[in-house]
């Protein structure tokens, strides 16, 4: 019974549930954009360099036989995956960007607080020489 309290007492901290809906939205935002890779950027991509398929590209390094299939070399499925990459990583760029200028504005409005009142300095000074008396 240790061994389950312990394991429930893993899974329900903050940390792991934070972790798995960030693994969940990560998903998402995965496919979301494969999909504007594949179906949105590519596509006029190709049309402009000739109506290439990217997806298609390969280069066949042994014929197929009747026996085996092709060995190709696809590298149009690797341009695909070096700009799907490269968007995914501008836009986790740009989030962060923007929490971090909200984070030094917020610190910097907090590092601007007003001094105390004259009064409370000079109470606070009498409060520490009766303390040393």
């Amino acid at each position: 019974m240790k061994i389950i309290n312990e394991f429930r007492e893993f899974a329900m901290r903050g940390n792991v549930i934070d972790l798995a809906v960030g693994i969940v939205i990560g998903t998402a935002f995965g496919s979301i954009t494969n999909s504007l890779v594949k179906d949105v950027i590519m596509p006029p991509i190709g049309v402009i360099l000739g109506k290439v398929d990217f997806s298609k590209l390969s280069w066949t390094m042994i014929e197929a036989t009747d026996n085996a299939a092709a060995v190709t070399l696809n590298y149009g499925l690797f341009i695909q995956s070096v700009v799907n990459f490269v968007i995914v990583a501008w836009a986790m760029f740009m989030i962060i960007k923007v929490m971090n200028t909200l984070k030094r504005k917020q610190e910097a409005g907090a590092a601007d607080a007003p001094p105390p009142p004259k009064q409370e300095v000079l109470l606070e000074e009498i409060r520490d020489l009766l303390k040393n008396k």
